[in-house]
């Protein structure tokens, strides 16, 4: 899909990856942030919250994450510490992917990861190697300025949106991966790392989002 023109998503993509490589300082990070996201309001805001869609086709929290409110800790996480935060403000959603190749092992098949809510796509990692220390691996952060809420998907396989691209509940964004420093690491069961941030004057602070994925639309398989 070709991303749409749009200039405050590109720079922020930007400013996520000096941040995510310690390559800014945390005042101006923050500066820089609070001005972009000024200017996504300004340019996307407006109109009305839809229902949530839970972020793994086919899935469900009982499925995919029973245990998952056990992994959240916001205690210690920072953005602006980029791939050197502290904190768990997230939620890993496990496929059933026995021997660790990326493919549901009932299907044999990609499990597609959607969006949860409108948005628009602001930063992506479109590549990942098995030497990188990166945490995220291939990643997309979404920003919804309908609900000011930025949102992380991580360890993907596939990524199916890029910079700039408007996504609706329930777009295919990306299908579930191992890439990223721990999560390909054998011992790790392959799952969608999901974390969730709330914009309060600028500032993206953690979420717990649990409430929204037990009452999420699960869409059928196509």
């Amino acid at each position: 899909m070709a991303a749409e023109p749009c200039p405050p998503c590109r720079a922020f993509d930007r400013l996520d990856k000096q941040v995510r490589d310690g390559a800014l300082s945390k005042t101006e990070a923050e500066r820089r942030f609070a001005g972009l996201i000024a200017e996504l309001d300004a340019g996307f805001g407006g109109g009305a919250a839809a229902p949530w869609v839970f972020p793994l086709r086919g899935h469900t929290l009982a499925k995919a994450g029973a245990d998952a409110a056990r992994g959240y800790v916001a205690a210690g996480y920072d953005y602006f510490d980029g791939n050197r935060h502290g904190g768990h403000p997230s939620f890993d959603l496990f496929i059933a992917d026995r021997n660790r190749d990326s493919l549901d092992d009932r299907s044999g098949s990609p499990v597609t990861v959607v969006a949860m809510t409108a948005g628009i796509v602001v930063a992506a990692e479109t590549s990942w190697a098995e030497d990188s220390f990166l945490r995220g691996g291939k990643y997309l952060w979404i920003y919804d300025p309908v609900e000011h809420l930025l949102f992380y998907y991580a360890h993907n396989r596939d990524l199916l949106v890029g910079v700039g691209d408007r996504v609706e509940p329930g777009t295919s964004i990306a299908t579930v991966g191992r890439s990223g420093f721990n999560a390909a690491k054998q011992r790790s069961p392959t799952h969608l790392h999901l974390t969730g941030l709330e914009i309060v004057g600028g500032h993206p602070s953690p979420v717990n989002i649990l409430p929204q994925l037990r009452k999420a639309r699960t869409l059928p398989v196509n």
